[in-house]
């Protein structure tokens, strides 16, 4: 009976403690937080010291006393379970943190109730007994009396680990660490009307990023002295180049940018850093890859703008940073891969894909493999570490945290070495994105601790990608049915995928029309590949309002361009010119372009032959169309601008034209009343004769006078009558209504008529 009382005692002080309630005050081992936040040296050697800083809080209510702080370590761990399982210990266990280091404790007479202070311990490496070469959990706790409990017992701790070798290994861990030199979306497609093309940015907030402490400057001021692999998106260095010029940040009258000397000085400190390391470019932009295979393939040409992106990648790093980079690596987020994802990285020429081990997983091998695998069709897969890749992702700022990652990653990377001494693996982490600048210094405290070179040696990405295949490793992508939920939903809609397109197209048939296209094509090319950046992740808010900034734009571009709408016009004869205006509001010429009028009813009106155009920037010019009437009423006109491909560019414009040609009848009578005009006169003429004639035979006497008096009167009355009277009324010619075009000038010119504005 006793036996069985006993045995429930004991494994209740085996058990790990429950957390208690939200409500409950802290007791047993967890009344003390205590969190390490240093221990130095990381990877010690025989003859140091071990010490170990940090903090102690009283959560409790209760006074603590009579308390010291003292170190304990564990058995050396069996695996990377084994480190896994003992990362998340919280409450103590006897027997599994081991017996407390004696001779090397630190007093604490008092710790009153919400109360914090500091502790340093210092233990010589000789003094722990570690044996064998191995990975240790070293214990720090807190042990005292409280008024519950007036005896010594553990009231808190904290555990790291501790990498123990003392000599090289005969098969050191090829390791090869991404630096990634990533950003968000920073400049739009809009340039200012100047020579220069002044870039317009969304914001500046990308010089917090690149100012002394950012995380940019970090990641570049560290790696630089670091056995990494720079992998840089070209689109921030093109970025941080146009801030070092004249830009402004976007609104209504934008500020200027005084951000001109934080860029040159980032980009000076980069040119430098990466003399010394090898540098991968991503696609221009760094697309989303996963997004392009699950909804971008459906639509037409969304997959074309990968090859240019790689392209511009190599001509932007070239250029800015004066060194070719290696373009044949592709990185889908979070390293996740179907067998779409893959097809649709390497379609642009980008033969190895980075992976990642909790993707292409390897069930059967008791080991880590190398990293590098062939996939089929000349492709590789480099799988990096998923726990190495992410051991930095938490709150780095937290010291204790970062003291916690940067041990645990030691612990690791050493027993991968030690799960199969005689194989000699090549290892490759691929972090998070966008590090921050805590989470960039915990990571180089991490790689500055392996430089000893004990377990590890450092290993670029090209040649990591060449490494010697394990035969047993995981070669067979996994299907589409696998790749994580959580990731697709956070994936670029095939919405988007069709806007894009309207853009590009959009794009392709305004270029066409202009005399400088390369002010156009190069911001909005670019602006494009940016609309399908993996950094939209969690924002698609800020996705969708990047693509309809564009595609407005855009339009407001294209509608400079256009024609001037004209009233309607009254037409009068057989033959007229009709102007019509064509207004180019951009800062460059257009040609290449057709003008065409046409008549809703050709048989009454012939709107004459169309006209090839072309405009100065800032001005209007008319261009004359010899129109011919064939009949009377009323045609309605539509000018229509055509890009040298035949393709209708901007919108119609539609007026009236009243046709009053001049009829048969009408020409009879004007001809009839000309003809009585004619013989009117010479009628006059004639009597006017005679009547002198006589005045003369009848001499100045007066008898014949009288005569002739009463003769000529009634003959003078005929006549007068005749000429004054019906003979005498030429016929009144019909008046046409005043035309709103003139005749047509026999001389005429189809040219354009330049109006400036």
């Amino acid at each position: 009976m006793a036996l069985l009382t006993g045995v429930p005692l004991l494994v209740g002080l085996l058990q790990v403690p429950q957390a208690p309630s939200a409500h409950a005050a802290p007791t047993g081992s967890r009344t003390v937080d205590v969190t390490i936040d240093s221990m130095t040296p990381s990877a010690p050697a025989k003859s140091d010291t071990v010490t170990v800083s940090g903090t102690l809080t009283n959560d409790s209510k209760s006074a603590i006393t009579d308390a010291h702080v003292g170190m304990s370590r564990s058995s050396a761990l069996g695996g990377r379970s084994a480190i896994d399982t003992a990362a998340k210990r919280t409450g103590y266990v006897p027997g599994v943190d081991g017996q407390e280091v004696k001779g090397h404790t630190e007093k604490v007479a008092r710790l009153d109730p919400g109360v914090s202070r500091s502790f340093t311990l210092s233990v010589p490496v000789k003094d722990l007994h570690l044996g064998q070469d191995g990975i240790y959990q070293l214990g720090v706790s807190l042990s005292g009396r409280t008024p519950a409990a007036p005896f010594e017992h553990v009231l808190g701790i904290d555990r790291t680990f501790l990498p123990w070798q003392e000599s090289d290994a005969d098969k050191k861990t090829q390791l090869t660490y991404m630096w990634p030199l990533i950003s968000s979306t920073h400049l739009t497609a809009e340039t200012d009307a100047d020579a220069q093309q002044t870039p317009v940015f969304r914001d500046d907030d990308l010089a917090a990023e690149i100012a002394p402490g950012g995380r940019l400057q970090q990641m570049v001021a560290l790696g630089k002295n670091l056995p990494v692999t720079f992998v840089i998106d070209p689109d921030l260095l093109a970025t941080v180049d146009a801030m070092a010029k004249t830009y402004k940040v976007d609104g209504p009258d934008g500020p200027t940018g005084k951000n001109q000397a934080v860029a040159k000085q980032w980009l000076t400190d980069l040119e430098e850093a990466v003399k010394t390391h090898e540098v991968v470019a991503l696609p221009f932009a760094d697309p989303d890859l996963a997004s392009l295979a699950h909804h971008g393939k459906s639509v037409p040409r969304a997959l074309s703008h990968l090859g240019p992106a790689t392209e511009l990648a190599a001509k932007t790093v070239d250029t800015v940073l004066g060194v070719k980079p290696r373009t044949d690596f592709a990185w889908p987020v979070d390293g996740a891969i179907d067998s779409s994802v893959v097809d649709v990285a390497t379609s642009a020429g980008a033969h190895n894909v980075i992976t990642r081990s909790d993707s292409l997983r390897d069930p059967g091998v008791p080991y880590t493999p190398t990293a590098a695998r062939p996939i089929g069709g000349g492709n590789t897969a480099v799988v990096a570490d998923t726990r190495l890749s992410r051991a930095f992702e938490g709150n780095m700022a937290d010291a204790g945290a970062a003291s916690h990652a940067v041990q645990e990653f030691l612990a690791q990377t050493q027993m991968i070495g030690r799960q199969s001494p005689g194989r000699q693996r090549s290892i490759v982490v691929a972090p998070q994105r966008m590090p921050s600048a805590s989470q960039a210094q915990a990571m180089a405290s991490a790689l500055r601790a392996l430089e000893s070179g004990r377990w590890t040696q450092p290993l670029d990405l090209s040649r990591a990608a060449k490494a010697k295949p394990d035969p047993s490793a995981n070669r067979q992508v996994p299907s589409g049915a696998t790749y994580p939920a959580s990731l697709r939903r956070q994936e670029l809609p095939t919405e988007a995928f069709r806007q894009i397109q309207d853009t590009q197209s959009a794009l392709d048939e305004f270029q066409v029309i202009l005399d400088q296209p390369e002010r156009v094509v190069t911001p909005f090319g670019t602006a494009i590949m940016r609309e399908m950046s993996t950094s939209w992740r969690g924002d698609s808010s800020g996705a969708t309002g990047f693509r309809n900034s564009v595609r407005s734009y855009l339009s407001g571009l294209t509608k400079k361009v256009s024609l001037i709408q004209k009233s309607d016009a009254t037409l009068s004869g057989r033959s007229a010119t009709i102007p019509v205006t064509v207004q180019n509001n951009l800062v460059q010429g257009v040609e290449d372009m057709t003008l065409e009028l046409s008549s809703s009813q050709p048989n009454r009106l012939d709107a004459g032959k169309p006209q090839r155009i072309k405009v100065d920037g800032g001005h209007s010019q008319s261009f004359k169309f010899d129109t011919t009437a064939n009949a009377n009423g009323r045609a309605w006109v539509t000018a229509q601008l055509y890009t040298s491909d035949g393709k209708p560019y901007g919108d119609p414009m539609t007026f009236q034209v009243n046709v009053t040609e001049i009829t048969a009848t009408v020409m009879l009578v004007i001809a009839g009343g000309v003809l009585l005009l004619v013989l009117a006169g010479v009628r006059i003429y004639l009597q006017r004769k005679r009547h002198a004639a006589e005045s003369t035979e009848d001499g100045p006497d007066g008898d014949d006078g009288d005569d002739g008096d009463g003769d000529g009167s009634e003959g003078g009355g005929d006549t007068d009558g005749d000429n004054g009277g019906t003979d005498g009324d030429a016929p009144e010619q019909p008046s046409d209504p005043t035309p709103d075009t003139g005749s047509e000038s026999p001389d005429a010119s189809g040219s354009g008529e330049k109006v400036d504005r």
